[in-house]
Order: structure tokens, then sequence, then C-alpha cells
């Protein structure tokens, strides 16, 4: 199932352009609004590791002076919008041995290439 996370009228417009309908909601107030699905937005990392699948709408050419402000989806088009997909695991053992892992992980991949 797919949730949109927006309030944003222009960027549900863009994004029922690009084909993503599904339950708009402004805000999460329940992390089972979102455990499991598909969400179009952005959230903050606790919660969007409850969920599937999290795509945001990346606007690489935003102006400075758009930051804040409601756009159209034809403004959006102009600064470039994209999608991009995330998916994002919360770990649950202690963070020295997280870091510990992430620090061996990233050691392996730069020996390795």
């Amino acid at each position: 199932m797919t949730v949109i996370v927006s309030r944003h009228a222009g960027q549900v417009e863009w994004l029922r352009r690009q084909g993503v309908v599904g339950p708009v909601i402004s805000h999460v107030e329940a992390p089972e609004q979102i455990a499991g699905k598909v969400v179009f937005g952005n959230l903050p990392m606790s919660l969007a590791a409850g969920a599937a699948l999290v795509v945001t709408v990346d606007l690489p050419g935003l102006k400075p002076e758009q930051r804040g402000q409601e756009l159209s989806p034809e403004e959006m088009d102009a600064a470039g919008a994209r999608l991009q997909c995330y998916r994002i695991q919360r770990y649950g053992g202690d963070l020295s041995e997280a870091l510990d892992r992430a620090f061996r992980e990233d050691w392996l991949l730069q020996t390795c290439q």
C-alpha cells in the first residue's frame, strides 16, 4: 500500500502526474499509519525505519528563495524534481557495537576496491 505524506498540494499533484496515488496525510500521528507501507514524503528516521520504503522528491535545482514555498508541479519540474527511494533499517544493538560494525564495513569496502 502507498501513502503520501505531504502538506503541499503542488507536490501531491506532481506525484499524481507521475502515477503515484494513495491516501494523503499531512502529518504522521502514529507509526501504524505508515508501518510496512511505501511512503512518498519526508519522514524522521525513527518513522522511516518502520516503512517498507520511503520515496522522496528531490529538487536539485531548487533556488534558495523557493525553499519553504509552495511550488506548482511546473515549478517542481523546472527545479529538476525526481524520485529517490530509501530503505531505512533500525539497528537494535549497542551503539558502540553499531559504530564498530559500520567502520569495519567501510574499511572492507575501501580495501576491496
